[in-house]
Parts: structure tokens; C-alpha cells; sequence
């Protein structure tokens, strides 16, 4: 009997052809699940990395909230055209501690994910006020609200423990400190700084939205802000290359 009709065999019989599938399946899910067993980390260390700061943190939940993510992608692929124009692709290092990650696929607007840095303070009240007014050509909604809500931190502590029970290395100091970093972050003059900054290195401090009060605005824009700048490039290229 020549293979094709042995195959035959297999088509005409759905029992048999379902085993096989089975067979099939189970042994290419064993062969890809299997080495990850002996892996300490799939995931590759790249310096500069480190949890949100719970103001950060509290931003990305607004940022999850308000459904920037369905417009906006954080993940430059390794294309030449894309490159160029949002910088460095992503490494899956910088969504270690992302819960959910917000790589996306839609881009209705740019890519955020080196957006840190990138437009001032003011130019993100601005836009997130009424985008129409930098960028007429925006399909953006408002979100005056932000200015005027705010911030809700109270709960900041539970909220780093939350994360913390799925894997992000928050230590008792820093859910302890919480709220007090939130209250930090935004007052350069507030005495909690330098702790602040020796738990979240690189955490930009100041008051983000020009208002006295803690507001969501102030929160989202501080998570925006630290958007890819934590890993210096140029030291990880020349790190790569030296491989």
C-alpha cells in the first residue's frame, strides 16, 4: 500500500484521524512547552527596568480606563519604516511588569511606546484638553474631565500589593510608602523625594498639570511621560552588538 492511500485510511476514519490529530498536537505542544521548564527566565534583563511608581501606575489605570488603548499601540516591531519613525523597537522586557500589557495592534493614533519625553507638560494638557487644537486632523476625543477629577490614591498601597501577587517585585517598603510617593512625585519640594527616587529611579518629578491638587490628569501624564525612557538604547545596541 503506498502512502497516499495509508493517508486515505486516516481521512475515511474519524476516529483514527482524531487520535492522530491528538497525537499530532500533543507532541509539537510538548516539544515548545517542554524547555521552558528548564529556563529561569524567558524573559531577557535588560538594565534600567523597574515597576511603576504608584503615580505612574495609577496613570496607566486611567490609561486602561479611558480606552487609549484601543486606538494607540505600545509595540514598535522591527521594521525599518517604524524604526524610524517611533524609535527603538520594543524589547519584551519593557512589558515585564504590565498587567495587562498594552502592545495593541490598532493605530488610529501613533504608537506611545517612546512617546516619554517626546512633547512637554504643557503640550499633553493641551492636547488631552482638546486635541483638535494641536492636531486638527485628530479623530481624538476630549478628556476635560481629568483636570477636573481627583486623583484617588488612597487605595495606592492595595494597589502595588495587587501587583505584587502576580509577579511585579514591589517590596514592603514600597507599598508601604505608597501614597506618601504619589504625594511626592508631584511636588519637587516635598521632602519623600529622594526615597522616592532611590524606589523608582528616573521618576520624573514635578507638578505635571500645573495645578495645586493631585488630579488624574497629573497621573496620567506622569505615566506617559516615563514611556520608554527608562532603558538607555545606546548602552543596550552597543551591549547587543558586543555579542
Amino acid at each position: 500500500m503506498s502512502f497516499l492511500k495509508k493517508h486515505a485510511v486516516l481521512e475515511r476514519n474519524a476516529t483514527l484521524l482524531l487520535v492522530a490529530s491528538l497525537l499530532v498536537v500533543s507532541i509539537g505542544g510538548i516539544v515548545e512547552i517542554a524547555p521552558l521548564f528548564y529556563l529561569q527566565n524567558t524573559i531577557e534583563k535588560v538594565e534600567g527596568m523597574r515597576p511603576y511608581s504608584p503615580l505612574e501606575l495609577a496613570g496607566r489605570q486611567i490609561y486602561i480606563r479611558e480606552g487609549c488603548y484601543v486606538c494607540h499601540s505600545q509595540m514598535i516591531r522591527p521594521m525599518r519604516d517604524e524604526v524610524e519613525r517611533y524609535g527603538h523597537y520594543s524589547l519584551a522586557a519593557e512589558s515585564m511588569y504590565d498587567h495587562p500589557f498594552q502592545w495593541g495592534s490598532k493605530r488610529t493614533g501613533p504608537d506611545l511606546a517612546r512617546v516619554g519625553g517626546r512633547y512637554s507638560d504643557e503640550w499633553h494638557v493641551d492636547h488631552l484638553m482638546d486635541p483638535r487644537a494641536l492636531v486638527p486632523e485628530s479623530v481624538m476625543p476630549r478628556y476635560p474631565w481629568l483636570a477636573e477629577t481627583r486623583l484617588n490614591y488612597r487605595y495606592a498601597a492595595d494597589h502595588l500589593w495587587a501587583n505584587r501577587a502576580v509577579g511585579v517585585p514591589y517590596t514592603d517598603e514600597m507599598i508601604a510608602a505608597a501614597v506618601r510617593d504619589v504625594r511626592a512625585q508631584v511636588d519637587p519640594d516635598n521632602d519623600g523625594v529622594d526615597d522616592l527616587l532611590a524606589r523608582y529611579p528616573k521618576a520624573q518629578v514635578r507638578n505635571f498639570d500645573g495645578q495645586p491638587e493631585i488630579t488624574e490628569l497629573d497621573a496620567l501624564i506622569a505615566f506617559l511621560q516615563m514611556l520608554g525612557t527608562l532603558v538607555d538604547f545606546s548602552t543596550y545596541d552597543a551591549e547587543a552588538n558586543a555579542r
